[in-house]
């Protein structure tokens, strides 16, 4: 028999560290975002008037999964609402139920919301991986009864590494190869390049050093370039963000989360490209190049130099993140679409007014001939 409770406070969750952990290891697909440690810098750092809702699933007194959540208000062309989703804020590409069958812990933890009062409008799970939760995390949304309607969140650029550097490199464009060796020889001629990887084990294998020198050269060079001068960028020198990073910073360190890229070109740092993982996983965070020597392809060079050596790791996929598609598409062996699945409150009417809305919008694509076939109409 399932039991869960119901935790409102990023303070509750320490008695659950040990557990968080556990269970995250045992998460397919899982990421650095899943962790607790992640959600508390989230937490410490964005969580204004958000309300924390971590749903904890236990069986027999063990626990066997967590879903984390928030209850935000969003302001939508219908007019104010009140959403339940998962506390990431767009920080990266996938998220969903901690632990090992995540369809089963949200199927549960749906069941429980079903039988209190709710506070919210309108259910609004985003960051969906298309490849294996879609189906999975629809069929339990129906099974709680929260009928769902998919939709597309965005796009996201991923390397499938699960071949040699050399079938990858003969994979692309003719084009883009010429432009690798062309940019190689151009930063050549500068200087000595160098190639820094920092991959640190974390706590279990006792390295926690944090190599503040490569960070801080990583924010330096985003600082040159022109996401330094951006108002509303979210780079690592950004002043609305620089914190945040560097309190993620440590706790990736910590986990052993941490994938830092960084480019020296005649021992200054020209681009570097800021990552996490998760075992065989990347997850590209942020990237950026020195402009004094982008014309000669640092930021393309720091990319193509990290694939390269993740072959050579082991490594097996590197999802680049959303955005910028068309920079990344050389790069990229597939484009992933990130679903959402969306259910709205039958007595809400501004729900219900978002609701008709985005079945419009789903017409017209279809009738546009963009879509295969007809949307019906949401629940």
């Amino acid at each position: 028999m399932s039991d869960v409770r119901q935790i409102e406070s990023i303070e509750g969750l320490a008695d659950l560290r040990s557990d968080w952990f556990r269970l995250w290891e045992e998460t397919p697909g899982a990421s650095f975002f899943q962790t607790l440690e992640w959600l508390e810098v989230y937490w410490r750092h964005f969580a204004g008037a958000q309300r924390l809702r971590v749903l904890v699933v236990t069986e027999e007194g063990r626990v066997t999964g967590i879903v984390p959540l928030v209850v935000r208000r969003e302001r939508t062309r219908a007019g104010p609402l009140r959403v339940l989703t998962y506390p990431l804020d767009d920080w990266a590409s996938f998220y969903g139920p901690v632990g090992p069958d995540p369809a089963a812990t949200l199927a549960t933890a749906l069941a429980f919301l079903k039988s209190v009062p709710p506070e919210w409008d309108a259910l609004d799970l985003r960051w969906v991986d298309s490849q294996w939760a879609t189906q999975p995390l629809e069929e339990a949304m129906r099974q709680a009864g929260f009928p769902p309607y998919r939709t597309v969140w965005d796009t996201t650029a991923v390397i499938d590494m699960d071949g040699s550097w050399e079938s990858y490199l003969a994979s692309r464009p003719a084009k883009w190869r010429h432009s690798f060796r062309r940019a190689e020889r151009c930063l050549q001629r500068r200087g000595r390049i160098t190639y820094i990887r920092y991959r640190p084990g974390g706590q279990p294998h006792g390295e926690t050093d944090p190599r503040w020198d490569l960070f801080d050269a990583c924010v330096r060079v985003a600082g040159r370039s022109w996401q330094g001068s951006s108002v509303t960028g979210t780079t690592l020198s950004h002043q609305s963000v620089r914190s945040f990073f560097r309190d993620a910073h440590v706790a990736a360190v910590r986990l052993g989360a941490l994938d830092l890229n960084l480019l020296l070109v005649d021992g200054q740092p020209a681009a570097f490209a800021y990552n996490y993982r998760c075992g065989p996983s990347i997850y590209g965070v942020r990237i950026g190049f020195d402009p004094g020597v982008s014309r000669q392809g640092a930021g393309h060079l720091v990319c193509v130099y990290s694939v390269r050596d993740g072959f050579q790791r082991g490594d097996r996929l590197y999802d680049m993140g959303a955005g910028y598609l068309e920079t990344k598409r050389h790069l990229a062996t597939r484009l992933v679409p990130i679903h959402r699945l969306s259910h709205y409150r039958t007595k809400g009417p501004t729900a219900q007014l978002l609701r008709l809305r985005r079945w419009l919008q789903q017409t017209m694509v279809g009738q546009r001939g963009l879509a295969a076939a007809r949307p019906t109409l949401p629940p």
